[in-house]
């Protein structure tokens, strides 16, 4: 088992550690940003976000996830090139039309999600960008499927490096607003694309195969409406909270959710390297087993992420924006609570993938939508933005919910219930005690209460029955090696 964890710790430190530290720097450039943004510019990039999120899911047409879950059968059987370049020539036409068809329709979309043309052009720079960003997905899962670690690090940590930079070059620099973090995006993407190239040449070819394209979309279809019900969970709630408030007031509401959702930072990190690790771990022997194990340290992660979050979420409020955002400091905690279940979401649905079980990805997802949005429109308009992020948390916990269900009904894992109960008890234990800390200068609350979310969950997992004696032993090793070489 210890083996197992070690190469999805590398998986995950390999594909995702790049991302994360780019992805933490952006944040700590957030108070830089406030000044140079209005409520108004992060309400709309809210919205604009969402349009981004559901153009990407409808320009892939699910398609992204045939190619990896197929790509290393073709790599045995050389008839990867065939794959590639079906999948390639179907996009750039398919995909081409719908896009083209967005840009048309922008300043009709820019009007009723704006009342006015003002931000038509972060609107119009976001559909290009992601139409673009499209077929990065060849290459980038062609690294990760084929073991090139160095590569894909290397491209995601200058393609977010290079982005920051420009971001703060024009937005801050130049003072084109909105407009220049859309436009750092583009210029970042139009840069990167001959960059892939090297590795989508012997990708591709003049081949196109039908068959092989209906092979592709029987696997990625079902996926489509999944992924558009699923960045609904997020994009929709926040298109349904700007009927009942303005703009400015769903700019707090989009603060609080960058700071909440600053738990992506791990998640994310662990989604890149999950797939890879799974696919190649299902097939061997016992990997219910060790699915089941995994859960249990990824919800105990997730739990106390969250229990830190809850306890300095006013702390992130003042530090990342200021008092006029303290707004947002309800609606942190929820977020990430949210987050957390996407998180087991994504342990425990892994079922459906490795049986292909893919039909039960929209149920799931339309399930989240309609339990999602269904309670917003009814707690939005009486508690706003604190309604918005109720109804954002229950429709990810329908989501794990009902796609568990599924998956464990065709793909049976045991979960060590027990243990998972006691992480979930110790992790609101510790966050009400550090909650409950008197009040302290922002910096200090931050650092003082989250040391004692994690001081306490530490405690009281070593102390309630948590830990295996193995455990304990491993543990135990790490502190006397970490003191020998301190001395």
């Amino acid at each position: 088992m210890r083996k197992t964890l070690g190469a999805l710790s590398k998986n995950v430190a390999i594909y995702g550690a790049g991302d994360v530290a780019v992805s933490a720097i952006s944040l700590l450039l957030l108070p830089i940003y406030i000044r140079h943004l209005t409520k108004d510019d992060y309400g709309a990039l809210a919205l604009i976000g969402g349009v981004e999120a559901l153009a990407k899911i409808a320009f892939r047409w699910g398609l992204d996830g045939a190619f990896m879950r197929y790509y290393l059968e073709r790599a045995e059987s050389s008839t990867l090139r065939r794959l590639a370049s079906t999948l390639f020539l179907f996009l750039l036409g398919a995909s081409g039309l719908v896009a083209a068809a967005a840009l048309v329709a922008s300043p009709l979309i820019a009007h009723a999600l704006f009342g006015n043309l003002r931000y038509l052009l972060p609107l119009r720079l976001v559909l290009v960008n992601t139409f673009l960003l499209t077929f990065t997905f060849l290459p980038f899962h062609a690294m990760r499927m084929s073991g090139q670690a160095v590569a894909f690090s290397t491209f995601a940590v200058a393609r977010s490096a290079s982005t920051l930079v420009l971001r703060l070059a024009l937005v801050v620099g130049l003072g084109w607003g909105l407009t220049g973090l859309m436009a750092a995006d583009l210029m970042v993407t139009l840069a990167l694309l001959p960059l892939l190239w090297p590795w989508c040449r012997p990708m591709l070819g003049r081949t196109f195969s039908t068959a092989e394209l209906r092979t592709c979309l029987r696997f990625g279809l079902p996926r489509l409406p999944h992924g558009l019900a699923q960045q609904a969970l997020d994009a929709g709630n926040k298109f349904l909270l700007s009927l009942y408030i303005p703009l400015s007031a769903l700019g707090v509401y989009q603060i609080g959710t960058t700071l909440g959702q600053s738990l992506k930072f791990f998640l994310s990190a662990f989604e890149t390297g999950w797939a890879p690790f799974y696919y190649e771990t299902a097939r061997q022997p016992g990997a219910e087993v060790v699915f089941g194990k995994i859960a249990t340290y990824g919800i105990a992660i997730l739990a106390l992420l969250v229990a830190g979050i809850t306890a300095i979420a006013p702390d992130l409020v003042l530090l990342f924006a200021n008092r006029s955002y303290e707004g947002a400091a309800v609606v942190v905690p929820l977020i990430a609570l949210g987050i957390a279940f996407q998180g087991v979401y994504l342990l425990t649905s892994i079922g459906l993938n490795l049986t292909g079980r893919t039909k039960y990805y929209p149920v799931s997802t339309f399930a989240a939508a309609a339990a999602g949005l269904g309670s917003g429109a009814v707690l939005m308009p009486a508690f706003g933005v604190t309604g918005a992020a109720v109804s954002f948390l229950i429709s990810y916990v329908t989501l794990a919910a009902v796609a568990g269900f599924f998956a464990q009904r065709h793909y049976r894992m045991t979960y060590e219930k027990g243990r998972i109960v006691r992480v979930v008890i110790a992790a609101i234990i510790a966050a009400a005690i550090a909650a409950a800390l008197p009040a302290l200068p922002p910096l200090a609350g931050f650092l003082v209460r989250g040391s004692v979310t994690v001081l306490v969950f530490a405690a009281l997992l070593w102390s309630g029955g948590f830990m295996r004696p193995t455990e304990r032993a491993f543990l135990w090793g790490l502190w006397a090696r970490a003191e020998r070489v301190r001395r």
